[in-house]
């Protein structure tokens, strides 16, 4: 039992490691977003203080290109996390149903065990019956 116990923990380890693992990419597809956001607004501030906004307008202002280059590459990455995040979900289900497999396991040998104890009483019980019942036979 202690084998299966240490198992159990180890699942649950894994588990709580896979949800903060989603959590983490998760977090960070939202930091990457806000980020682009608040560059969005950045180069909309820009291009209202030059009047400009034809980037290709020699009078584009350089912070403009920058912010937007980098809101751009904020994007891409957040995009690029995508995969890793259906992975990180994959993985996550999986060590869910691992986890539940090992403890269906273990709560069907607690049952069998309880049942085996609960018989054991009885019997014991039985027996006691039985003996009084022989006793009170032989001195009544």
């Amino acid at each position: 039992m202690k084998s299966r116990e240490s198992l159990i923990r180890l699942k649950r380890f894994q588990v709580d490691e896979k949800r903060r693992t989603l959590s983490q990419i998760e977090r960070m597809m939202a930091d990457f977003e806000r980020m682009a956001a608040e560059l969005d607004r950045e180069v909309e501030i820009e291009q209202q203080k030059a009047g400009v906004t034809d980037v290709a307008h020699y009078a584009y202002p350089t912070y403009a290109k920058a912010a937007a280059a980098r809101r751009d590459n904020l994007r891409e990455s957040a995009e690029n996390l995508k995969g890793q995040l259906e992975q990180a979900q994959n993985d996550l289900a999986e060590a869910v149903e691992e986890l539940k497999k090992v403890e269906l396991l273990e709560e069907r040998d607690q049952d069998r065990d309880r049942i085996a104890q609960e018989d054991a009483e009885r019997a014991a019980m039985e027996e006691a019956e039985r003996a009084r019942r022989y006793r009170a036979a032989r001195i009544g």
